[in-house]
């Protein structure tokens, strides 16, 4: 099989598992919509549902996945299944007494930690108490789903990717049951989101083991960490990682803080918005990201500079051909989508038009976030973790400059523009300094892909307008009407566009199809 094979293979499989959390992920926003609105409440719980959700990333996905994989690798493949075991026992040994103590002191100190992030809030009463009660309940998700990402990053080395993509469907579940009926338990019905995000992350975790026994892995406390080069290779790529990986969440805390000071309901809208930017981020780039990253590093351990060369080249123009027609389809069905999903109960017309505006305006930094994600993961395989670093400190001075500068006039709307001009800045970064290090891919992987299938778009998007058109989406209900007209524009489109590709003679699209279905 080759590695491009492989990729296409791992990618679809994840790509598959997340698309069902996506889906539960969206029906969990409309649950969450219809009940609470976007005010008060809702900027809280978003809010406070950022912070263990941004420092999971730093500990969990992010960081420790990019040091822990190519290093679990390069054990595995040269060292043998012992010594990998070993590796992975004190990992998970270590990272649980880390966890520990990040998340004790995160709920004593989470006072200040919810005051820092969201400073803002402190103009309304009660709001800064009630984003730190609901920031201590769901602190210790982040020492659940770090502990999940070693296990994924275990299994993605092993060749199994379905189960680790599976659990953020559990996470979504949980929430969902829990707001629908434990909210009556409590004072503040808001607390149950909080409660469910807890129960998720515990069988999050708890799925793992049975695909564990599987591959006979079974791990056991190793608290014998002196002197193993292969635990101190890993924190020596992580440390600097945690500031580097996670550089669009941490730009999401930066925005989230600046419209703490803006009207309420401002967090909400861009948290709605950003939600559903992040329905094709989660299904393909994160897919992908995570499917190449265990390819690239094997490269990398065997010196095949030229197949990291190859499966980057391929792996650029993926994210090319799916995220451009993506981008169209997010800024035309923005309000048709929440009109039909959100609007109604406590999700009026004023969050509609304000939350597909967000929507709007994110949108174009899909493809930058694609790219970002792709040249992280090959500066994490080729164990680089210090070029990142350096890049995401000056992106995040390029959202803080721009959001305050463009909240000033537009509001959120300025803070989401913002946000998307910094993603663009990060991506072209790293994609500059990245070809400096393995040689030319830039032209192939990026701009002929775009050129290709700039005419698809195009026809696309009038054949979506089309259809769109015909539907007054600022009027409530209309449901069945609504869900015909937004789904034939979306399969029209999306056949249009595909066709297109073929009549255009986009051969990477028709080659990634044969690549799935070739048997060897």
């Amino acid at each position: 099989m080759t590695e491009k094979r492989k990729i296409a293979a791992a990618t679809t499989v994840m790509a598959s598992a997340t698309s069902l959390s996506r889906i539960a992920g969206l029906i969990r926003d409309v649950v969450v919509a219809r009940l609470f609105g976007a005010g008060m409440v809702t900027d809280a719980f978003f809010m406070a549902f950022t912070i263990p959700n941004v420092l999971r990333r730093f500990f969990g996905e992010g960081s420790l996945t990019a040091a822990f994989v190519p290093t679990f690798s390069e054990v595995f493949h040269q060292r043998g299944e012992k010594e990998a075991q070993q590796l992975a026992n004190r990992c998970v040994s270590l990272l649980l007494l880390i966890m520990l103590v990040v998340v004790s002191l995160g709920i004593l100190f989470s006072p200040w930690i919810v005051q820092g992030i969201g400073f803002g809030f402190g103009q309304v009463e009660g709001k800064l108490l009630l984003t730190d009660h609901l920031n201590r309940i769901m602190f210790p998700y982040i020492g659940l789903v770090s502990i999940l990402a070693l296990l994924t990053g275990i299994l993605n080395v092993r060749g199994h990717f379905f189960v680790p993509s599976l659990s953020p469907l559990f996470l979504n579940l949980a929430m969902i049951l829990s707001a629908l009926t434990m909210g009556q338990m409590f004072a503040q019905p808001i607390y149950a989101l909080a409660v469910g995000v807890l129960l998720g992350g515990v069988v999050q975790l708890l799925i793992q083991f049975p695909v564990l026994c599987r591959y006979q892995i079974r791990l056991r406390f190793d608290f014998n960490f002196r002197g193993d080069p292969y635990l101190r290779k890993i924190m020596t790529l992580m440390l600097p990682g945690i500031a580097g990986v996670a550089i669009y969440q941490i730009n999401i805390i930066v925005t989230r803080l600046l419209a703490s000071f803006l009207p309420e309901g401002s967090v909400s809208y861009l948290y709605y918005g950003q939600r559903l930017f992040e329905f094709p981020q989660g299904i393909f780039i994160v897919a992908l990201a995570q499917a190449a990253l265990p390819m690239m590093s094997r490269q990398v351990a065997e010196d095949d500079h030229v197949g990291l060369r190859q499966s980057l080249t391929f792996a650029m123009t993926l994210i090319t051909l799916l995220t451009l027609p993506a981008i169209i389809g997010l800024i035309i069905c923005a309000k048709p989508i929440y009109s039909l999903f959100f609007f109604g109960g406590e999700f009026d017309l004023r969050a509609l038009e304000n939350t597909a505006l967000a929507l709007i305006c994110y949108a174009p930094g899909l493809i930058f976030v694609g790219y970002s994600r792709i040249a992280a993961q090959t500066f994490y395989a080729l164990k680089d973790t210090k070029t990142p670093v350096w890049i995401s400190f000056w992106t995040l001075l390029v959202n803080l400059i721009l959001g305050l500068f463009l909240m000033q006039f537009y509001g959120f709307i300025g803070l989401a523009i913002a946000l998307t001009v910094a993603s663009m800045f990060n991506a072209l970064l790293l994609l500059v300094l990245l070809q400096r290090k393995v040689g030319t891919f830039f032209q192939k992987a990026l701009i002929v892909p775009i050129i290709k299938v700039l005419p698809a778009c195009l026809l696309m998007a009038v054949a979506v307008s089309a259809f769109l058109n015909s539907v007054d989406w600022s009027q409530g209900g209309l449901l069945l009407n609504k869900s015909l007209v937004l789904s034939l524009a979306v399969i029209v489109g999306a056949l249009i566009y595909f066709a297109c590709c073929y009549l255009f003679k986009v051969d990477e699209i028709q080659q990634g199809w044969q690549l799935l279905r070739r048997k060897k």
